[in-house]
């Protein structure tokens, strides 16, 4: 006798839902801006609290990056877009 296995149908919106909360805002290191210009700029942009803002400047400057926000593309585009005006180098990954 054969298992018959139940799954679920999802709607193609609910599965964009889904893949869309699934990207990262990733922050990279430069030599020009100071620690104090990246904090300040993370708590203005991504609404970090300072202490949040310090841990991604000091992770940021000793790996390279730091994820500094999660969620759909939707939402980081703006953020990305603000820390790109400050000259911050940044980009949305999957």
């Amino acid at each position: 006798m054969e298992e018959q296995t139940y799954t679920s149908p999802m709607a193609d919106d609910e599965a964009d839902v889904l893949e869309d909360d699934g990207c990262n805002l990733v922050l990279y290191n430069d030599d020009v801006h100071t620690f104090d210009y990246v904090i300040k700029s993370l708590v203005d942009i991504c609404r970090h609290t300072m202490e949040q803002a310090e841990q991604c400047a000091i992770l940021v400057h000793y790996t390279g990056q730091c994820t500094v926000k999660h969620g759909s593309y939707s939402d980081l585009l703006p953020m990305h877009t603000a820390l790109l005006d400050k000259q911050l180098t940044s980009e949305i990954k999957e």
